[in-house]
């Protein structure tokens, strides 16, 4: 009420013409409840998709990708390949600044393009292919191969090639930086971080956007709010009330259960803005017994229901998933229907139980890691844990909150020494439309995604999609590898749906991302 006297009053004194002391405006906020606690800051370290969300606003990159997947010129100016392919030059554009105020230069462009090729699938393939990786002045990239890498737009497009200060890039690969200095549209306030609780980034005015229409990644992100405010609620239904009574203006990933309700909500939208999806996975580690046994992880596929995963996390709202899920992602052009018979044919669970003890399977305690705090990674454990039990697999259900989850998995220890046998996870569906990013599907051993399998047979036949020259070849290539894929069985694909995304019906021009920015979101 205040607030609207003071209002009241200014309007007053305009209508009468008479002067009146300049009122600063009112901080413009978008608060924001994301799906799951930030404890990680690093992008190139974890692939948890929190740590992207909060890496697309702190950092920019070289390229950026468009709605179609195409790799463009992002902090770019330009780039040029010569007619052999086998040199790239690229040049920044002009007004380029960190957060601290320092310029950025191409020098910090190498030292974050090569730290992001230690841990990213395109990223280690190209670091192979490199012969000199320079920056010639402040503004100029310049990368010779040893052969062509057509795929360089985007990779870097796709990867976590976020342009950090070199004194930070230059942070081990297998370390987690500390220290969040910037290259995108907004500042981290690291002093307001309150882990558990809430996470706050500022606009960043020295940010200077491409005078071009956003289009996904890509184009001018342009920002109109000062603050995003992310309020971390680990409740789903508290989320849910406070979007609808207006405490939060955009819910992350609300739980399925809920969306027939915000659907009918009062200033309430619901949509979905990633088109590819996401692959419900289980991720076994290889390392240790008893999932170093190829035949039981075989026997696992023989007691998988998709359908079972899609009831248990979307509920009522089944439309926004399918089964059929496999090594890639579904409806795209590597997707394929071979060996499908195995996930997909009748479900036998005597005859699974039956694999499962000529296995040579010992009785071994399988831990399953469960996230608490993420209702559909958690369901998605409660029907695996039920599947394993009915098979004869000892599971010991194993519950925590997600931060706590994606630090324990880097643990290669046996699981009573604080690793883990299994945990679910979703992966989004652009990092399964390929090989070159579709970390779970590697067979590069401690180099590898969580699970560590190694599998000389699976990155040969990697290296032969790279090599491919055709789109055709390229299917064909990855249509071997789901073969192969269903007789190791790297992990266990679950199912494929859509999160949607609530918000209040005053935002508009939000891009369609795979995961959330808040760059062109508007408040009317």
């Amino acid at each position: 009420m205040r607030r609207r006297t003071v209002l009241a009053s200014g309007a007053a004194l305009a209508a009468t013409g008479l002067a009146r002391p300049a009122i600063a405006q009112p901080a413009k906020v978008l608060k924001y409840a994301p799906h799951a606690n930030l404890t990680s800051l690093d992008p190139v370290w974890t692939t948890a998709s929190i740590t992207n969300i909060h890496a697309n606003m702190v950092w920019d990159k070289l390229y950026g990708l468009t709605e179609q997947l195409e790799g463009k010129p992002q902090m770019l100016a330009g780039d040029s390949v010569s007619a052999d392919g086998l040199t790239w030059t690229m040049t920044l554009r002009d007004g380029l600044v960190f957060h601290d105020g320092e310029r950025v230069l191409a020098k910090d462009c190498v030292a974050s393009l090569a730290r992001w090729a230690k841990r990213d699938g395109f990223g280690q393939r190209l670091a192979t292919q490199i012969d000199e990786m320079v920056a010639t002045d402040d503004k100029t990239i310049r990368i010779r191969l040893k052969k062509p890498f057509p795929h360089m737009r985007f990779a870097i497009g796709l990867g976590s090639s976020y342009i950090m200060p070199a004194r930070i890039a230059e942070t081990d690969a297998f370390k987690s930086i500390t220290e969040v200095i910037g290259s995108g549209p907004f500042r981290f306030l690291q002093n307001e971080w309150v882990s558990g609780a809430s996470a706050t980034y500022a606009r960043f005015d020295k940010y200077l956007p491409r005078n071009e229409p956003i289009d996904s990644y890509a184009g001018g992100k342009v920002v109109h709010f000062d603050r995003v405010e992310w309020k971390v609620m680990p409740d789903a239904s508290t989320k849910a009330s406070a979007l609808m009574t207006g405490e939060v203006d955009w819910v992350d990933n609300p739980i399925f259960d809920l969306v027939p309700q915000l659907r009918k909500a009062p200033g309430v939208k619901v949509d979905v803005f990633d088109t590819l999806g996401v692959i419900a996975v289980v991720g076994m580690n290889h390392l240790h017994p008893p999932f170093n046994n190829q035949k039981l992880r075989q026997a696992l596929l023989m007691a998988i229901n998709q359908q079972d995963v899609i009831d248990a996390v979307l509920g009522e709202a089944a439309e926004l998933g399918k089964t059929g899920a496999g090594f890639f992602t579904m409806d795209t052009p590597n997707a394929s229907t071979a060996g499908m018979d195995k996930l997909m044919g009748k479900r036998d669970i005597a005859a699974a139980k039956r694999a499962v003890e000529a296995s040579g399977y010992k009785g071994e305690r399988v831990v399953l890691m469960s996230p608490s705090d993420l209702p559909s990674l958690q369901a998605i454990a409660q029907v695996t844990d039920a599947m394993f039990k009915s098979i004869g697999i000892n599971s010991v259900y194993t519950s925590m909150d997600w931060g706590t989850l994606i630090t324990r998995r880097t643990n290669r220890e046996p699981s009573d020494k604080g690793g883990w046998n299994a945990f679910t996870t979703t992966w989004t569906g652009i990092n399964f439309i390929n090989p070159g990013n579709h970390p779970p599907i590697r067979g590069n051993g401690a180099g590898g995604w969580f699970g560590w399998p190694t599998d000389d047979k699976m990155e040969g036949m990697r290296e032969r999609w790279f090599e491919a020259k055709s789109p055709a070849e390229e299917k064909a290539v990855c249509e071997e590898m789901q073969i192969h894929a269903f007789e190791t069985v790297p992990f266990l694909p679950m199912g494929h749906w859509f999160y949607p995304q609530a918000y209040r019906n005053t935002l508009s021009g939000i891009p369609k991302t795979v995961t959330p920015v808040f760059w062109g979101v508007k408040r009317a």
